[in-house]
């Protein structure tokens, strides 16, 4: 048997991933989480927010160019 489905609204998901309820819609907007409609309710899938999550996972070396080298001071 297939297990159930465990919905969450857009403010839950926005309270999970500690972000604005804006950025769950542009997210979504923008292809990154997948949402449905039911009548006027927008919906996620855990399963799906837990995927969006492991996805986002910064990879050890990439953020180099937030950090650039200090200028040493001739002295």
């Amino acid at each position: 048997m297939a297990e159930p489905i465990t919905w969450m609204s857009t403010p839950a998901v926005a309270e999970y991933l500690g972000v604005n309820t804006r950025t769950v819609y542009r997210l979504i907007d923008e292809g990154e989480l997948p949402a449905y409609k039911f009548g006027r309710v927008i919906r996620l899938q855990e399963c799906d927010v837990i995927a969006f999550v492991e996805r986002s996972r910064i990879a050890p070396g990439s953020l180099e160019h937030l950090y650039p080298e200090p200028v040493r001071s001739e002295g």
